[in-house]
């Protein structure tokens, strides 16, 4: 039997709304993942202690708030800083099509937008997780 694929979903900044991240929690556990929601008003540095304490595969942001310029990069420092690099991240919410080379070039592929299917969130997650040993 192969273990689930362990999710942190955190909504990192000042934004309040969490209603997309919930939607997502319980889509991706309904699908099969653990779904760890760390709640709102998440640092980068607390995102992160939460994937290394909840041994996580990936890391889901939900950012509305035109943010993740400032704290995608700083996740993904934290995250090679603790040896934590084959964490998958991806995030989701309002992206300016401008952003998507930069994000690409920090290694965040999964990117998605108000509307974006369910399903293709799930299999995005489980095609790039990283392996369990």
């Amino acid at each position: 039997m192969s273990q689930k694929i362990r999710v942190v979903i955190a909504k990192p900044g000042l934004d309040g709304h969490d209603r997309g991240a919930k939607v997502i929690a319980r889509a991706l556990r309904d699908a099969g993942m653990e779904v760890i929601y760390t709640g709102l008003r998440q640092t980068p540095e607390m995102i992160v202690s939460a994937a290394l304490q909840e041994d996580a595969d990936v890391i889901g942001l939900s950012i509305l708030s035109g943010a993740h310029m400032h704290i995608c990069p700083r996740v993904m420092e934290l995250l090679k800083e603790k040896g934590l690099d084959d964490v998958q991240v991806v995030i989701g919410g309002i992206i300016p099509d401008v952003d998507l080379p930069k994000l690409n070039g920090m290694g965040i592929r999964g990117i998605f937008i108000p509307g974006t299917p369910m399903q293709h969130i799930i299999d995005y997650i489980t095609a790039n997780a990283r392996a369990r040993v």
